[in-house]
């Protein structure tokens, strides 16, 4: 089942049909899956599944639908094993950011993290899930499908949030201040940590 957020709402692309009831269930053959999103945008909808016997044609089918943004970000440990995190637009969040034309997915994630962050120092320690997510921009809706790697940094200095990208403050958390950050962050974000079985 892949997972995607949709105004920080989640629309579940699944092959199984269950039995819960606080969800809408659309048929990938007869639903528009802009309109699904449309409404999700407008809180009409607050959790949805589509479903087809393929999951992978699900995405297939999104991806042709609604232009698709490939990203790159860093899950960033210190030597104290600390977190770096950044605030932008209210929340937390993790440094992340678009692909360039030719570049390996791997150096974008680095390249965005130094970005954003000034955290430099970088290697890669092993991937992890991608997340998705819909976003507008433009009046157009895009699918951002971010690619995420666990990174240790030997940076000592002190982190520089890139303010022409709106990131306010950049801050190493101690594994017991996650939680409280987790609280007002995205979806996506929590997932990784679900993930990482940090919280």
């Amino acid at each position: 089942m892949y997972k995607v957020f949709v105004n920080d709402k989640p629309l579940f692309l699944t092959n199984q049909i269950s039995k819960e009831t606080d969800f809408q269930l659309f048929l990938l053959e007869s639903i528009d899956i802009k309109q699904v999103i449309i409404k999700m945008f407008q809180n009409k909808i607050q959790k949805a599944y589509l479903y087809h016997p393929d999951e992978s044609v699900i995405m297939k089918t999104l991806k042709a639908k609604i232009p698709v943004n490939k990203a790159g970000g860093g899950l960033v440990f210190n030597k104290k094993g600390e977190v770096l995190f950044i605030f932008r637009n209210g929340k937390w969040d993790l440094p992340k950011g678009g692909i360039e034309k030719g570049e390996l997915i791997e150096t974008t994630a680095m390249r965005e993290v130094e970005e954003e962050t000034g955290v430099g120092g970088l290697k890669i320690v092993k991937k992890l899930q991608k997340t998705y997510h819909v976003f507008k921009r433009n009046g157009n809706y895009k699918l951002k499908v971010t690619h995420w790697f666990e990174m240790q940094s030997s940076f000592e200095g002190i982190p520089q949030g890139q303010l022409d990208e709106g990131i306010e403050k950049v801050a190493w958390l101690k594994p017991s201040e996650i939680p409280m950050a987790l609280q007002n962050s995205y979806e996506n974000i929590k997932l990784l940590f679900e993930e990482e079985k940090l919280t």
